[in-house]
C-alpha cells in the first residue's frame, strides 16, 4: 500500500527554488531512493536528497534545505520560472 503526504509550495527562493512546507519531521520514514517521488504541478523527480552537490545542471530534484524542510529546484537553473510553478501550488510526496 503506498503512502503519501501532501503539502504546498510556501515561498520562491530569490534562485527560483521552491521551497515547501513539507518538513524534515514530516519526511522522517520517507525512502529517500527512488521509490519515493515527489510531484508539484506534474512535474515529477524520483528520490529525496541532502542538497544538490553531484547532481548534474539542469537536473530536477527534491532535498531537504537549510530551513529544514522539502525544497525543489532544477541545478543551476530557476525552477519556479521554468515550470511555472507559484506559491501555493501543490506538493505530494509517494512511496
Amino acid at each position: 500500500m503506498a503512502s503519501k503526504i501532501e503539502g504546498h509550495v510556501v515561498e520562491i527562493g530569490s534562485s527560483g527554488v521552491l521551497i515547501t512546507g513539507v518538513t524534515s519531521a514530516a519526511l522522517r520514514d520517507v525512502p529517500r531512493d527512488e521509490q519515493t517521488i515527489v510531484c508539484c504541478n506534474e512535474h515529477k523527480t524520483p528520490g529525496i536528497f541532502d542538497g544538490t552537490e553531484g547532481h548534474p545542471e539542469s537536473t530536477f530534484i527534491a532535498y531537504l534545505g537549510q530551513q529544514g524542510t522539502l525544497e525543489l529546484t532544477i541545478v543551476g537553473m530557476n525552477a519556479s520560472e521554468l515550470l511555472g510553478i507559484k506559491v501555493g501550488m501543490p506538493v505530494s510526496i509517494r512511496w
